[in-house]
């Protein structure tokens, strides 16, 4: 939908409250870059200070992510925050997106927000967050902010309203110059009142229009997908089946004109996360620059028993044929660590055996544990020789965290059902929900981490 934007500053100030990680391995650099200051009333029903579920996207030295900001138990977020560094992750400015939410400082026509994805479209110069737009509990469209500079903002305009009970709503770019498809942009979404069907839909104009939402070939029902962009412009889009048993794929050559059908890469095994955590075994999705696709979950095939989980990737170089899932060893196959919710880098300057890529991620020492025994922790871990290079993992988290210091919803507490890592100035700067213990409302904040 084509609308006027208004342009508003928000006053940001960077945060620089800096943890020390506690474990063995490279040192970590992690600061607090964002703290849900929200006031709304009652009867918004929003936890305050909330803040979890960010996405990151990075191009140079610049990374924005987004996230939701006060949430509310039932569904979606008060607002969608932003925190952006323009030097690599050393200093951060944050706000909220204008023109969306009623509650938010600039206020938009929606109740709620969710499932915030970042973009940058490099055709046309535009950072995009996409945004989960509801009016109570109900997914009603997909929303867009745009940005020329990841600090100053426009007020949301409309891509997507196809269906009824939208969800998980996610956003790629192509942009490789020499792509028959430069400057094309994707949404990808899911329908719950249709059993979660999937649709897509196309922008070749940074966003100010979008095609009509689409469907596969088969259409394919499905959560979760994350669409990703091979320098020739196929888009691949990673996600779970409607079950969550399986993760699927599919993709379109011709610049999102037309979806093919979906392929099986593999069914899931997982092992139940305790603490009352929600988790929702979600795929994380990148590409490197000679265009193998990589996809990462949780999963406990290698575990005796399906003990606990580890974190798994599978790839791809052409989003139909499918190699792996291999495990990321972050520890042994006979340690009691589950590990959860991973957000996947890669370096797109770099590829194959020489590929780069990081995980941040949740994790219990102890899977099978139970109440203030869960000790909620944060990792990350990468790789300089694709996924055969790992090195050690490092704790970025400070302390470790009890469930009941998160936001509460109505599917267990919440760090979010996704988390994300991108790579600035080639290094990986993960963005990650942290907490500590609650008083008279909630602390828990947004926090980027690095091991560089």
């Amino acid at each position: 939908m084509r609308a006027a934007q208004r342009l508003f500053v928000a006053l940001a100030i960077p945060l620089t409250v800096t943890m020390i990680a506690v474990s063995a391995g490279a040192a970590a650099n992690v600061q607090v870059i964002s703290t849900d200051t929200l006031v709304t009333p009652s009867t918004s029903k929003a936890e305050h200070q909330t803040e979890v579920e960010p996405d990151t996207f990075a191009v140079g030295s610049t990374i924005v992510s987004a996230f939701q900001v006060g949430r509310i138990a039932n569904g979606g977020a008060a607002a969608i925050g932003w925190s952006t560094s323009s030097d690599g992750g050393t200093t951060w400015a944050n706000g909220l997106l204008p023109g969306l939410t009623k509650l938010a400082p600039v206020p938009g026509p929606y109740d709620r927000a969710t499932d915030a994805s970042v973009a940058y479209d490099a055709a046309h110069g535009k950072w995009l967050v996409a945004t989960l737009a509801m009016t109570g509990s109900n997914g009603v469209a997909v929303a867009l902010n745009a940005s020329t500079n990841g600090t100053t903002w426009g007020n949301a305009t409309v891509a997507a309203t196809k269906g009824s009970g939208l969800d998980k709503s996610w956003i790629a770019c192509d942009n490789t110059p020499t792509s028959p498809y430069f400057g094309h942009c994707y949404i990808e979404y899911d329908v719950e009142g249709s059993g979660d069907l999937i649709y897509n839909t196309t922008s070749a104009d940074g966003g100010m229009t979008w095609s009509p939402p689409q469907t596969t070939a088969d259409s394919v029902h499905g959560i979760g997908g994350q669409p990703v962009v091979r320098p020739d412009g196929t888009v691949v889009v990673p996600a779970d089946n409607a079950a969550q048993s399986a993760i699927i794929s599919y993709r379109s050559t011709d610049g999102g004109q037309t979806w093919s059908a979906a392929t099986t890469v593999t069914p899931v095994q997982h092992h139940a996360v305790h603490a009352s955590m929600r988790v929702n075994k979600l795929p994380s999705a990148e590409v490197d620059s000679a265009g193998t696709v990589y996809a990462a979950w949780e999963d406990c095939r290698f575990r005796s028993r399906c003990s606990s989980n580890d974190i798994v990737i599978a790839s791809t170089s052409d989003g139909v044929t499918w190699a792996g899932p291999v495990r990321v060893p972050i520890d042994a196959v006979t340690s009691t660590v589950d590990h959860f919710i991973p957000g996947l880098a890669v370096d797109s300057t770099t590829s194959g055996p020489s590929a780069h890529l990081a995980l941040t991620y949740y994790f219990f020492p102890v899977a099978n544990c139970s109440g203030t025994a869960c000790q909620l922790q944060v990792g990350q871990i990468s790789s300089t020789g694709g996924l055969s290079g790992w090195g050690s993992p490092t704790t970025l988290s400070s302390a470790p965290m009890q469930n009941k210091w998160l936001a509460n919803t109505s599917q267990g507490r919440m760090v979010g059902d996704y988390i994300s890592t991108s790579y600035v100035s080639g290094h990986p700067v993960g963005v990650f929900a942290v907490a500590t213990a609650p008083d008279s409302q909630y602390h828990e904040s947004m926090a980027a981490g690095s091991t560089s």
